[in-house]
């Protein structure tokens, strides 16, 4: 990737990194002292903590990035949704695999979820990534979706949902990711948080196909116990109206025909 995606939780990472300089400067003391086991057990947590911080790096430079155009299975003409963008990290990703396609992303835009979160930054990163002709930008609340219904073929999401405060505002999110999708679309949400929530929010709204698994190591921010886990489903097709579903029965042409 061409662009600039910042680097995620900046704080979680720089306190890994100041939390192994520290059991690392006891161990040495320890060992100074010749206090073995307790610098042994110190060391070891040196090792430890630094090997969170670099799970957690790989993850914010390369891994996450590996593991979505692994997901990304895509045609090349549909229009995708990524809610809370942010620096287009998954945005561009997706854009680069859709040549007749676009991909919309839209965010609130909040610094304080990622350093440098801003939608001039992404707009540059269309630019670095050379797909700004089939990116647009949307600034909106996932809880109230700025697009009709039905609008686009796939709606992806990594690391926003969460965000939102409480669970029926991430409630309500999910429900407007389902209203804005078309009937046989898929849905794909990654987070780190609430994944089983989400679950039963899609299963209570009749998505079918529903999965969630996690996305293992290369997506994992300091370890298993900071995994980040993938929610995917299938939009159900769309109710008949009785004349409707009466009309196809019979071959009438003005029944509904589908792909």
């Amino acid at each position: 990737m061409r662009g600039s995606y910042g680097f995620d939780a900046p704080a979680a990472f720089l306190g890994l990194v100041a939390g192994a300089l520290v059991l690392a400067a006891l161990a040495a003391l320890s060992f100074a002292e010749d206090v073995w086991f307790a610098g042994i057990a110190f060391l070891l947590g040196a090792v430890y903590t630094a090997l969170s911080a670099a799970s957690h790096a790989y993850t914010t430079r390369r891994g996450k990035f590996a593991v979505w155009r692994g997901l990304l299975r895509l045609r090349g003409d549909e229009r995708l949704l990524d809610l809370g963008c942010g620096r287009g990290a998954v945005l561009m990703t997706a854009a680069t695999r859709l040549p007749e396609g676009r991909a919309v992303g839209v965010d609130l835009w909040r610094s304080r979820d990622q350093p440098g979160n801003a939608a001039r930054a992404t707009v540059a990163n269309a630019g670095r990534e050379g797909v700004a002709d089939r990116v647009e930008l949307v600034t909106g609340d996932l809880r109230a979706l700025p697009f009709g219904d039905e609008a686009f073929d796939v709606v992806v999401s990594s690391l926003a949902v969460h965000n939102i405060p409480g669970r029926e505002g991430r409630s309500r999110a999910l429900t407007e990711a389902l209203r804005v999708l078309r009937p046989g679309g898929r849905l794909m949400i990654a987070d780190f948080r609430h994944t089983a929530d989400y679950e039963d929010v899609l299963r209570e709204h009749g998505v079918t196909d529903v999965r969630r698994r996690d996305l293992g190591w290369r997506f994992w921010y300091g370890g298993p116990w900071f995994a980040t886990w993938l929610l995917e489903g299938t939009k159900p097709p769309r109710r008949e109206e009785p004349q409707e579903a009466e009309a196809t029965r019979r071959g009438s042409p003005s029944g509904p025909t589908r792909a």
